[in-house]
């Protein structure tokens, strides 16, 4: 089993920034690659950003790409998402999520096995 725990999310104004954490704990060695997805009300889950553990392979939703930024510290088991530019539609709740198996598609949330609750980011315009 992995835990995870999302924190740095809150209120903002729109061209603001966040940055947030997802620690991971248990059996955090196990895990290939960390995801952020975010859920706002109403609407479907939608990937965000992604990193490999192994290399450190990044991928990003086109909507995010060129604000925000993945990076991981594999000695804390954390990863971040910086978030720049935030704009108003950035707002939701925000998911970090690991995936076991290094096969399989880092975009797709269906593919990832652990889950944290979420944190809430409020972008206002």
């Amino acid at each position: 089993q992995v835990q995870l725990v999302e924190s740095g999310g809150g209120l903002v104004q729109a061209g603001g920034s966040l940055r947030l954490s997802c620690a991971a704990s248990g059996r955090a060695f196990s895990v290939s690659a960390m995801g952020w997805f975010r859920q706002a009300p109403g609407k479907e889950r939608d990937f965000v950003a992604a990193i490999r553990w192994s290399g450190g392979s990044t991928y990003y939703a086109d909507s995010v790409k060129g604000r925000f930024t993945i990076s991981r510290d594999n000695a804390k088991n954390t990863v971040y998402l910086q978030m720049n530019s935030l704009k108003p539609e950035d707002t939701a709740v925000y998911y970090c999520a690991a995936d076991r198996d290094v096969r399989r598609s880092v975009v797709a949330s269906i593919n990832y096995d652990y889950w944290g609750r979420g944190t809430q980011v409020t972008v206002s315009s």
